[in-house]
């Protein structure tokens, strides 16, 4: 049985950095394509980055590239999101998610063109706070 286990999340002040990890369980990294996504209060959900389960190959979108760096310990079964510069805007609950059908991650996972959230496996989510 797939499952998850985020941890991490907490209030930070602007500027701040934070990391954010999420623990499986009942899989192979190496098989999945590994995404975090957030959804922020009265937004969303919307894909952060995302991680290939095959060779690593990462992917981030544009407003939070160069912030944002994602990796995973195939060893430790986890994936880790650290965040850097952190802004009001990035306030949300932060997701990670595993897409079982395709290995390799992709803009189009991160924004769900093909339906892929409905068919991945999702955390519980984490608090991720930067106040104004």
């Amino acid at each position: 049985q797939v499952h998850f286990v985020e941890s991490g999340g907490g209030l930070v002040q602007p500027g701040g950095s934070l990391s954010v990890s999420c623990r499986a369980s009942g899989f192979s990294l190496d098989h999945y394509a590994l995404g975090w996504f957030r959804r922020a209060p009265g937004k969303e959900r919307e894909g952060v980055s995302c991680i290939s389960g095959r060779d690593g190959s990462t992917y981030y979108v544009d407003s939070v590239k160069g912030r944002f760096t994602i990796s995973k310990d195939d060893a430790q079964k986890t994936v880790f999101l650290h965040m850097s510069n952190l802004q009001p805007e990035d306030t949300a609950v932060y997701y990670c998610a595993a897409d079982p059908v395709a290995p390799f991650c992709s803009p189009s996972f991160l924004a769900d063109d093909d339906g892929q959230y409905l068919r991945s496996y999702w955390g519980q989510g984490t608090q991720v706070t930067v106040p104004s």
